[in-house]
């Protein structure tokens, strides 16, 4: 396991959505009542006679986890090498795990189950489980969705020992999408390695009940709102009798808050099944006036009621569960072709993340999730993509239901053209999770296939079964990334003007629409911190870069992630790395600098084409180099830090392309009388006053206001005056006459598209733009290129909205060329392509009175001077050569702390300050927890700030809260380095 053991009995028992107030005996490995044992099916042999009765012993049998895997088992027994650590996993034996096993177990009945009948319940095999129970075979599970619930009052012994069995088999291949449902992943992605086995195994709860002879099944609780001060719920559930002969059932029922009652008789035959509802036509108490409304992360509060529901049979009961849902309701539209999502009315601006696997081999547990989620909600997201529907855990829907975050959930399908092998088995898994997580109100959408659309029958059969199970209450989305949607990716770090350059597009993703709109993944590659790398990285493999690197994600096996990209502007922007301690402290700047600015970049285009983006990914299911806010060991990264600062609710920002800075609010309060100000700061810490701006304004739910506009120099220079021209064809002037610098002289082509002209710079020279003046005679379509050499050609900007007159084109960073290109793609007029002129531009020009690196200050308060939001950007006078930072003087920080510990929780109040004789700013300061007799991480923790930067006579409140045993009785030390620390 990662940081904590499985939890107790108690905590199995007690966290659900759904809690069976019957008597329950939950059969896991973790408890004294199951002993579970697992060995491969081919070492049974043919004759399983003797598995399946008591006092079997196999010699080879290993002791199992359960819920988990086999490979899981294996490794927990010492068996295996760490499969975390180095290529430990690409070394274990696959046919050792990639066949069938059996699980066993010996058990007796509780002391007080003392009701009529007893129950045994699975809720989920992967992929396919054969149940035999004292002899008997009980029946066959088909899909981690697939639940079991077994009545076996005939076949226990009530006072002896019972022998449980499962034959477990492997996943079919290939996984994806004929082996489906199963955990796509676990045959290898980009992001975490081939798990020996496939993930095969008995993966979730086990557990015997004890009930009376009517039960219920399936409650389903849905809300309707009439207003926001007016709702009406519907319930419905299904009643068994279970017994051998007619009877009066009455389903009793109380929500709190508001202490709701109702009731309903239904006469039941032996062994039929009825459905009872309960809504407003009969029940009037159904209509809840002034409901407590569940709502996202930043827009409300998410609150929850609790419906208990009660069974009794013949004047007992026979059965109580419990289960808490949100009153709210989801609308959506693509209006201008752009999905929008709404809940209550309201629309909500999505800023969320995809998870992959909640951990690459099933070894999580209800704390490490809950974790995951608030750390996500720590974020300020609102949203998380159950990416491939691989999170199955039902604590994940009810960490999301507590913590107000909503659930794009997918099914198991992944663009290939492909059907699953059994089209029933899969339908079946569909409806069962349908049924399972339908009353969780942070589901918001349903989606059918990541980055594809299901091929027929699926996408009818997944709307229909919406339609049926969840009364169409949620949105059915077919593809991941198109109809209504951005597309997909790209997945590497760009420069941050690109996230505010029309177009951030696809080109290295997929399935891309013109524009910012929904997109539900774009990422960039997230190295870890160094005290996280040397846990899995071997020390010979730490520097320099390798193979090794690459198998934890790194290099080609991570290609998407743009790796070469990430260390060229280490290189380019910081001045490289002598060692991976270097390397992973300028990453996190790297990963800080562009997911903050991904976020800001879509909320400057919100509701005007912009409506949500999610990070791929938030977490890391295995020890990776890519793609993680937290890394596997719980570290927060830079990327967190820039997430966190961006998507707060009220959010103070820069445009770099405009100079611009707004204010973001996607809450649904209205902010008036704020104050904006902006300082820029040299590397010495001074102001600079000629930069400084002060603006009063108002801040309006979920929208943008602008404040200023910054005073940096936006000149540029015309690299192409008087250089040749070159052109596929002329039929007026020349193509010299576009870099001549004359207002009256023209180029023309021959009338057809696809015609082209260029200019030659001379040499290699960093280019910035293109300004093109076009005559009448316009291109509707083309593309700007450079290239060094005339012959191949790199496309840098496209458009299908060229416009008659001057069109400028900025490249979100300067590319450097020695020849330029505009291709015409599609004529605007009747007349062949025509420019006056054809500018190629430098660069913006450096700002006088700033140093190389400069800083710059956002700081938003309200009427009272409370700061709501402060925001700190670093620039250079070259717009991405930050290499000054590393000229800055040594400085030293204050620091001072104390511990307060309360419930269990430790919190560590710390002050961070730069005196005021100091001769530079401190930039980038990081803050570590520590224990201190062995300087292990306190970690899982929450922290209110970290990356920051300080100005001389600056201080930093900082909170750090986690787990009080962590501390295992020891003290705590805290580790404060800024990039420019004092050696």
């Amino acid at each position: 396991m990662r940081t904590k053991e499985l939890f107790s009995l108690l905590l199995w028992s007690t966290f659900g959505s759904l809690q069976a107030f019957a008597q329950v005996s939950y059969l896991h490995s973790d408890t004294q009542n199951a002993a579970w044992t697992v060995m491969p099916e081919e070492e049974v042999g043919k004759d399983i006679g003797p598995l399946i009765q008591n006092g079997y012993q196999h010699p080879k049998a290993v002791k199992a986890i359960v819920p988990g895997t086999v490979f899981t088992s294996y490794v927990t027994a010492g068996l295996e090498k760490d499969p975390n650590f180095g290529d430990n996993i690409q070394k274990v034996d696959r046919k050792k795990y990639d066949r069938s096993f059996w699980y066993r177990t010996e058990f007796k009945i509780p002391a007080d189950f003392d009701k009529e009948i007893i129950w045994l319940n699975f809720d989920g095999i992967n992929r396919k489980g054969q149940i035999y129970l004292n002899g008997n075979h009980l029946g066959d599970l088909d899909g981690f969705m697939h639940r079991g619930h077994f009545n076996v009052t005939q076949l226990v012994d009530r006072n002896g020992s019972n022998t449980l069995a499962v034959l477990v088999d492997i996943p079919r291949t290939p996984l994806a999408n004929q082996g489906s449902p199963n955990y796509l992943s676990s045959g290898g992605w980009d992001w975490m390695p081939y798990v020996p086995g496939l993930n095969s195994g008995i993966t979730d709860k086990v557990w015997l009940e004890n009930t009376g002879k009517s039960t219920i099944t399936d409650p389903w609780m849905r809300s309707k709102l009439v207003s926001r001060s007016l709702a009406e719920l519907t319930l419905q559930t299904e009643v068994t009798n279970n017994g051998d002969s007619q009877s009066k059932t009455m389903v009793k029922g109380t929500i709190t808050p508001g202490n709701i009652t109702f009731s309903q008789e239904v006469d039941l035959q032996a062994g039929e099944t009825k459905t009872v509802k309960f809504d407003k036509r009969y029940f009037p108490q159904m209509v809840v006036n002034n409901p407590k409304l569940w709502w996202p992360n930043g827009y409300g509060e998410p609150h929850l009621y609790t419906c208990r529901l009660e069974v009794v049979h013949e004047g007992k009961t026979s059965e109580t569960e419990e289960f808490r849902f949100g009153i709210r309701q989801y609308s959506y539209d693509k209006k201008d072709g752009v999905f929008h999502l709404y809940i209550n009315g309201v629309p909500v601006f999505v800023k969320g993340s995809d998870w992959g696997m909640s951990e690459y081999m099933l070894r999580s547990n209800p704390e490490h999730i809950r974790t995951w989620v608030k750390l996500n909600k720590e974020m300020n997201f609102n949203m998380i993509r159950n990416w491939l529907g691989s999170v199955t855990e039902k604590q994940f829907y009810e960490s999301c239901d507590e913590l107000g975050i909503m659930v794009w959930d997918d099914f198991w399908i992944n663009s290939n053209p492909n059907l699953p092998y059994d089209l029933n088995v899969f339908n079946n898994n569909m409806m069962e999770k349908i049924k399972r997580f339908r009353n969780h109100a942070c589901i918001a959408v349903w989606c059918g296939d990541n980055e594809g659309t299901p091929e027929p029958p699926l996408t009818g059969w997944m709307a229909e079964n919406i339609r049926t199970f969840d009364g169409g209450d949620r949105h059915f989305q077919p593809c991941s990334n198109n109809g209504g949607l951005s597309g997909s990716g790209p997945w590497d770090a760009k420069d941050q003007r690109w996230y505010f350059t029309a177009y951030p597009d696809c080109k290295s993703g997929s399935g891309f629409t013109r524009g910012w709109g929904f997109r539900t993944e774009i990422g960039t590659a997230a190295v870890p911190n160094y005290e996280s790398l040397v846990k899995f990285m071997p020390e010979k493999d730490l520097w320099p870069i390798n193979d090794m690197w690459n198998l934890h994600y790194f290099g080609q096996m991570a290609f998407n992630a743009g790796p070469e990209r990430h260390t060229a502007v280490i290189e380019n922007s910081y001045g490289g790395a002598k060692d991976a301690k270097e390397f992973c402290m300028k990453s996190q700047w790297v990963s800080y600098e562009s997911n903050k600015a991904l976020y800001e970049g879509w909320l400057d285009h919100m509701w005007n084409d912009a409506t949500g983006v999610m990070l791929w990914m938030s977490g890391a299911s295995y020890p990776s180099m890519v793609w993680q806010t937290y890394d596997y060991y719980y570290d927060l990264t830079g990327a967190y830090f820039g997430c966190k600062q961006a998507c707060e609710p009220v959010h103070i920002y820069w445009n770099p392309v405009t100079e611009e800075v707004k204010v973001a609010n996607t809450t649904t309060k209205d902010y008036d009388g704020l104050t904006a100000e902006a300082t820029v700061y040299n590397m010495d810490g001074k102001p600079v006053a000629r930069y400084s701006e002060k603006a009063t304004i108002n801040s309006t739910s979920n929208a943008v206001a602008q404040c200023f506009k910054l005073k940096f120099n936006t000149d540029r220079d015309i690299l192409s005056l008087g250089c040749p021209a070159y052109a596929s064809s002329t039929n007026q002037g020349e193509p010299a006459f576009v870099t001549d610098g004359k207002d009256d002289t023209r180029w023309a082509a021959v009338r057809a598209d696809n015609e082209w002209i260029y200019v030659d710079l001379g040499s290699e020279k960093p280019v910035g733009g293109v300004r093109l003046n076009w005559e009448a005679a316009y291109g509707k379509s083309y593309k700007i290129q450079v290239s060094n050499d005339a012959k191949s050609w790199t496309e840098v900007y496209k458009t299908e909205e060229g416009r008659e007159g001057i069109n400028e084109v900025f490249f979100p960073e300067e590319i450097k060329a020695r020849y330029v290109r505009m291709l015409g793609i599609e004529l605007g007029w009747w007349f062949g392509y025509s420019l006056w002129s054809m500018d190629v531009l430098s660069g913006t020009k450096p700002s006088e009175g700033l140093s190389d690196v400069h800083f710059l200050r956002l700081t938003l308060k309200d009427k009272d001077g409370k700061v709501i939001s402060e925001n700190n950007y670093w620039r250079g006078n070259e717009r991405t050569n930050f290499k000054a930072l590393n000229q800055l003087p040594g400085v030293k920080l204050n620091v001072s702390s104390k511990l307060a510990r309360k419930d269990g929780k430790a919190t560590i109040q710390a002050t961070v300050g730069l005196p005021k004789s100091a001769d530079a700013v401190a930039f980038g300061v990081r803050v570590q927890a520590v224990r201190a007799s062995d300087g292990e991480r306190l970690l899982p923790a929450l922290m209110n700030d970290n990356y920051f930067t300080l100005m001389p006579g600056e201080k930093k409140d900082i909170q750090i809260t986690f787990d009080e045993s962590l501390l295992q009785n020891d003290s705590y030390k805290l580790i404060v380095e800024p990039y420019n620390k004092k050696l």
